[in-house]
C-alpha cells in the first residue's frame, strides 16, 4: 500500500468510530439530506489529518459555544443587556454558561430554559 492509501485508511478509521459516527456523521448527514459516505468524503477532502483528529473535541467545543448562543437567543438577553442595559454583560455570561454546563451534563433543554428564565427574572428583580 501506497502512502496515499495508507492515509485514506486512517482517515477512513477515524470517521468510522463510534463516536465520530454517532454525534457528528448521522446527524449532519441527516441534516444535509446525503448519505454518511457523502459527509464521510466531504470532510476528507476538506479536512487534514490534524483536522480529522481533533474533529470530534472541536465538535464539542462548537456545541456548548451554540448551546450558550441559542440561550442568548431563547432567555432574549438581546433586549435585556443590549438594548434595554437592565442586565450587565457579565451576569447574562455568567447565567447563560451556568445553563449550558447544566445541558451537557444531561439536563433537558425546557427544564434548563425554565429554571434561566426564573433565574433571569430574579436578575431584573435585583437591578433595581
Amino acid at each position: 500500500m501506497d502512502d496515499k492509501g495508507k492515509l485514506e485508511l486512517m482517515k477512513d478509521r477515524i470517521v468510522k468510530t463510534y463516536v465520530i459516527q454517532k454525534d457528528i456523521i448521522n446527524p449532519l448527514s441527516e441534516d444535509f439530506d446525503c448519505t454518511p459516505e457523502e459527509l464521510e468524503h466531504v470532510l476528507f477532502d476538506l479536512l487534514d489529518m490534524s483536522g480529522l483528529l481533533s474533529l470530534h473535541a472541536t465538535f464539542e467545543t462548537a456545541e456548548y459555544e451554540c448551546l450558550v448562543k441559542k440561550f442568548h437567543a431563547d432567555l432574549r438577553l438581546c433586549l435585556f443587556v443590549n438594548t434595554l442595559e437592565l442586565i450587565s454583560q457579565d451576569d447574562a455570561d455568567e447565567l447563560k454558561e451556568k445553563l449550558a454546563k447544566q445541558v451537557m451534563d444531561g439536563k433537558d433543554y425546557s427544564d434548563v430554559l425554565k429554571e434561566g428564565q426564573k433565574q433571569l427574572f430574579q436578575l431584573l428583580k435585583n437591578s433595581r
